[in-house]
């Protein structure tokens, strides 16, 4: 089976019930993992190391669904 690459990252949010960084130099990367299970459990981990602040945020981005890998240029991908 494939592996499929998953970033775990989040911040500090301008309003909790918006997805916009109040300051995107305080961007925390938690991580990069090889299945989705993995970052599960990073992305937990961070959040409830955040628990106590609302406005904390963290997400999972499936980076393997940034390229088309049928294609042998994807639409990502700089010439």
């Amino acid at each position: 089976m494939a592996k499929r690459l998953h970033l775990v990252f989040g911040g500090e949010l301008v309003d909790p019930q918006r997805d916009e960084f109040r300051d995107h130099t305080q961007i925390e990367v938690v991580g990069f993992f090889p299945d989705y299970a993995s970052a599960y459990n990073a992305w937990k981990d961070a959040a409830q190391r955040t628990v106590d602040n609302a406005h904390m945020r963290f997400y999972i981005a499936h980076l393997h669904r940034l390229r088309d890998e049928e294609q042998e240029n994807s639409p990502t991908v700089e010439p």
